[in-house]
């Protein structure tokens, strides 16, 4: 996992690392256990050495705590001075964090950054600066990366882990998502730090570690994906609908990569190649064979040159293509490529689409509202038994959709909120589980918008494809040095660390929000339309297409990391001398699983936010977005192809027929890859939904049963109506009201004013009642 301890010994040789951090914690540790190493201390003298180190963080002396807080630091990093090798250091790291929380650190940690977070004296400094760097943000930087180690730590089961270490997860689990800080979820408090950083209240707060931090949190505290399908499994019980068709994550990790469609210039080449003479089975097409891409690919198999001699498979490069992005190493081929497998054995794959198809109750009613147009001259509203007077055929086909009927959780939540809403006093006050997205929900709902946007700021700033303006916030802040590079290694190093720093911080805001959609979704749907349409509204449409809109294989293929400076290899093995060709040939992978996740999470985003939606479905083919997506058709994974092709399905039936006919071989991935609604017209456009687009209209629908929600569900002052009234004279002026202090030394003056200068018409009001 992604380490922010990088920061820490980034630009140092190892004799530098050991000075920096073993200079402040070492000689502290040798102090307190008379020179012995940490590894012979039994168990009751490490508790002891830290509850030492707690008492320790109480002081008032800013120098002394630092100090003591890289104690904690370097024992959380596993004691890597007496560790050998990289095993023996995540050993004790592990041994230590478990040690820590269970002697309270992490509750002292949480008190020193609040303290630091509400630091004016420090943030007023930094916003005089005219450039900040590291040395702004020393203590904040020491502060996360512990509780960062701490979470993630903690976070991770382990197979050999004791009923302790269990019990102390699922208690450090639950007081994270409580609201136990303060009144609210430890979350809050890191969304609070994100605001006022993009506020520019506090701009050395360090905003990489801070992501990081809060994307772990939610991850530990709601849950991955994994146990996302499990409560959505146990939600279905409970709701007494049927069981999922097939279990998405695995059918997505059994899925083959396709080779990408040709771009322009490659069938210009094509074009002069057949010019040329040279023999070709196929002769040119609107777009490129997906198999033709595999003469320039050098991960293609032998297999290739036979399957091309059969005509019978002359597609299978959809289906029969063994893809390095599918394992669960990276392969990287040297010169010359050999092949993947021995080129007599043969691969066999299931026939068959990947996925069960899905009907909605509104389609079925859509399709027999035009069956009784057509054959009987009226409709039976939402009637879907009633069958007389419709042809055989039709029985049948009402047969078929039945049985692919899917009824979502969603769907479900919002009839119910209807009945609660029309029958408020009939259906009772609604009963809400305590869950911890309930609870994150209920804590970030006052200021959602600050935070979305907060976030996207942060995630246009990030970009790649964005330009540096002198308005933009600087999130470079913990990751410049105070004294800039002077030769050209240095320089080197730090544009590899800055690009490395914004492909982190896109990684955790992607990933961030697409759990918070995800979760929410299953919570309750409104609370996701909510963040949806937050998201919609601050541009996060365009921003993504924006994001899309470079050299989508460069990015994935981009190599900005030292694997020498990783931890823990750099702090147990000798440092090799850094020259500038080591740096720019970088590491040995093919690809950059950091970027390639960060890019499948920003199309689920766009997946999630345009789904069912027309109007945000028009503004993907207003900001012309299906060449965009089809050059990142080009990375050859399954699942990120799967939601690039999910995202131009949606709009194919916008897009005209001269696209349909010249994109002929997407439009067959499209049908082999993504789930088949059974009545959906989406590759002709002859579709009901082609309608007028509406976008205002739509939206504040949508809007308008959103606040309905949330007013009945959180907002308890908005139901007077149904509040019994006082009406004893005694209890109502009996009632003690608050007022504000200056009020007390002006009461006078507003007698004065208010009751005695204004005339009473007695009669009046004795009339009026």
């Amino acid at each position: 996992y992604e380490l922010i301890i990088y920061s820490v010994i980034k630009n140092k040789t190892s004799k530098c690392i050991f000075d920096s951090l073993l200079g402040t914690a070492q000689p502290r540790f040798n102090l307190q256990v008379k020179g012995r190493r940490w590894m012979e201390l039994s168990m009751e003298e490490q508790r002891a050495y830290v509850m030492r180190l707690l008492d320790a963080l109480e002081v008032t002396d800013r120098d002394k705590r630092l100090k003591v807080a890289r104690a904690i630091l370097y024992l959380a990093q596993g004691v890597f001075d007496e560790c050998d090798t990289e095993t023996d250091v995540l050993y004790w790291s592990r041994h230590n964090v478990f040690l820590l929380y269970d002697m309270g650190i992490f509750t002292a940690l949480l008190e020193l950054l609040s303290m630091e977070i509400d630091n004016n004296q420090a943030c007023s400094s930094a916003v005089r600066k005219p450039a900040i760097s590291l040395a702004d943000s020393t203590e904040l930087r020491v502060l996360l990366s512990i509780m960062y180690l701490m979470v993630e730590t903690i976070r991770v089961e382990m197979e050999g882990d004791s009923p302790e270490r269990k019990a102390a997860r699922e208690a450090f689990k639950t007081e994270l998502g409580s609201p136990l800080y303060n009144g609210e979820p430890f979350a809050l408090l890191l969304f609070t730090m994100v605001t006022k950083f993009c506020s520019m209240n506090a701009p050395h707060f360090p905003m990489k570690k801070v992501l990081l931090l809060l994307w772990k949190t939610i991850l530990f505290t709601l849950g991955g994906f994994e146990e996302l399908q499990e409560m959505k499994v146990r939600m279905r019980e409970l709701l007494s609908l049927p069981p999922l068709p097939e279990d998405s994550i695995k059918v997505v990790r059994n899925m083959r990569a396709a080779s990408p469609p040709a771009s322009a210039m490659e069938l210009i080449e094509q074009q002069q190649q057949q010019k040329r003479g040279r023999r070709s089975r196929r002769p040119l097409v609107k777009q490129d064979s997906l198999d033709t891409y595999n003469e320039r690919d050098p991960f293609k198999n032998d297999d290739a040159r036979d399957e091309e001699d059969d005509p019978e498979d002359v597609d299978s490069g959809i289906e029969g293509e063994v893809d390095p992005l599918d394992r669960d190493v990276i392969i990287q081929p040297p010169p010359p490529p050999p092949p993947l497998r021995p080129p007599t054995e043969r691969v066999s794959f299931p026939k068959g689409l990947p996925w069960a198809p899905k009907v909605r109750e509104k389609d079925i009613e859509h399709f027999l509202e035009t069956s009784r147009n057509k054959f009987i001259g009226f409709t039976l509203g939402n009637d879907t038994d009633t069958l007389v007077g419709l042809p055989r055929p039709i029985h049948e086909s009402v047969k078929t959709l039945k049985q692919h009927k899917y009824v979502s959780i969603a769907e479900v939540q919002i009839k119910r909120e209807e009945e609660l809403q029309q029958c408020p006093m009939t259906m009772g006050e609604e009963e809400v589980e305590e869950t911890p997205a309930e609870i994150l929900y209920l804590g970030m709902l006052p200021s959602l918008s600050q935070y979305v946007i907060a976030l996207l700021k942060l995630l246009l700033a990030a970009a790649p494809t964005s330009k540096a303006k002198t308005d933009s916030i600087n999130i470079l802040a913990d990751v410049l040095p105070e004294e800039m590079p002077i030769t050209v290694l240095q320089s080197m190093k730090l544009g590899i660390d800055v690009n490395r720093h914004k492909e982190i911080i896109v990684k955790a805001i992607a990933a961030l929000l697409l759990l918070l959609l995800k979760h929410f979704k299953l919570n309750h749907i409104y609370q996701f339309e909510y963040v949806a349409q937050h998201l919609v509204f601050a541009n996060c449409i365009p921003l993504i297409l924006k994001f899309f809109n470079q050299n989508i294989m460069s990015y994935i293929s981009a190599k900005n990391s030292i694997c020498a400076l990783d931890f823990p290899h750099c702090v147990v093995h000798e440092m090799p001398e850094l020259t500038a060709e080591s740096l720019e040939a970088g590491d040995s992978n093919q690809f950059c699983w950091r970027n390639l996740f960060s890019c499948i999470n920003l199309l689920r985003i766009l997946n999630k936010i345009t789904k069912w939606k027309h109007s945000r479905t028009m503004m993907l083919v207003v900001f012309k977005s299906a060449p965009i997506l089809k050059r990142a058709l080009k990375v050859k994974q399954a699942m990120m192809q799967l939601y690039v092709l999910k995202l131009l399905k949606i709009q194919t039936k916008y897009l005209g027929r001269q696209w349909r006919k010249s994109n002929m071989k997407t439009m067959s991935a499209i049908y082999q890859k993504v789930r088949h609604r059974l009545n959906d017209d989406w590759a002709y456009g002859n579709d009901i939904d082609a309608r007028p687009w509406d976008f205002q209209a739509e939206e504040c629908a949508l809007r308008e049963s959103i606040e309905k929600f949330n007013m009945r569900r959180y907002d308890k002052n908005q139901n007077s109506e149904f509040t019994p009234v006082d009406n004893c004279l005694q209890s109502v002026l009996g009632q003690r009201v608050d007022l504000p202090e200056d009020f007390h030394y002006s009461y006078e003056m507003w007698l004065e004013r208010e009751v005695f200068s204004q005339p009473i018409q007695w009669e009046g009001l004795l009339q009026a009642q």
